[in-house]
């Protein structure tokens, strides 16, 4: 009674009470925010995972990181920058890469104006070692062509599925028509991994997913990964924030709080 702590549960928590498992609630460090806790857990564990239980990345090698300026993308990040030597490749719409730039992605890529995998050649024609896909649909296809041998391709997502406001029958045929297929005995000749993750299906890896929350815990009070903050909404406007993420405008995490920040009030009632 009386911690602090941060939750994961796969749904139920847009509500001011909230009852989870005591084993999926772990101590927040100290000095952290509870706006940094809503951004930390599901974001960061599924970037550490991709990254470094999947993809196994080393010094030295290169990775992809598509929607780099979301919630996952500016975590796998901070990720990769505490390993030595890593090359990032970002795709995000430009008015973004300034702030990527300044957070360590080496290359960000307009993906609205430019072929990303045909930039990434110019740079690196071998291609890269590790590709983050949340795309789905023909991306995972150019995602696997774009592995160095001994590369590895994680799918975590299927953005391409979301197109607008309402659903999308025909770009949910498209990307279910395009969705990249291949049988193991294929892949012996390429010498690639293709791995697919979903957090959601851990609710039973208690030791899993709290020892790779221990490190992240410990990445943080060292000062090598800090949840990038977009904007914080109170409940009663969660259709904008729910906008601030379908037009891609948000860089990091947009966070949502049971009532609007007491500063914000105060002005009100001035």
């Amino acid at each position: 009674v009386g911690d602090k702590v941060m939750v994961l549960a796969r749904s139920g928590l847009w509500q001011e009470v909230v009852n989870v498992p005591a084993s999926q609630t772990f101590l927040m460090p100290e000095g952290m925010s509870f706006e940094e806790a809503a951004a930390l857990l599901v974001n960061y564990i599924t970037a550490y995972m991709i990254l470094f239980d999947f993809g196994n990345l080393r010094p030295n090698q290169s990775v992809l990181i598509h929607m780099a300026a979301g919630g996952v993308g500016t975590a796998a990040i901070q990720l990769c920058k505490t390993v030595e030597n890593v090359t990032i490749f970002g795709t995000a719409s430009a008015s973004k890469h300034d702030s990527l730039k300044e957070s360590g992605v080496a290359h960000p890529i307009d993906y609205r104006t430019m072929d990303y995998a045909e930039e990434v050649r110019k740079i690196s024609p071998k291609g890269v070692d590790i590709v983050l896909d949340p795309l789905g649909g023909s991306d995972t296809s150019k995602a696997f062509n774009l592995l160095k041998p001994m590369g590895k391709l994680i799918t975590y997502g299927v953005a391409n599925l979301l197109t607008g406001q309402k659903k999308n029958l025909m770009a949910m045929a498209k990307t279910w028509w395009n969705q990249f297929s291949i049988n193991a005995l294929q892949l012996l000749h390429h010498n690639k991994a293709v791995c697919g993750f979903h957090l959601g299906y851990m609710d039973e890896e208690f030791e899993l997913v709290g020892g790779v929350v221990a490190k992240l815990v410990n990445l943080y009070s060292q000062g090598k990964i800090k949840p990038k903050i977009d904007s914080v909404w109170p409940f009663d406007q969660v259709a904008d924030a729910m906008r601030q993420m379908q037009e891609k405008k948000n860089v990091g995490k947009v966070i949502l709080v049971p009532e609007a920040p007491k500063e914000e009030s105060k002005k009100e009632e001035n």
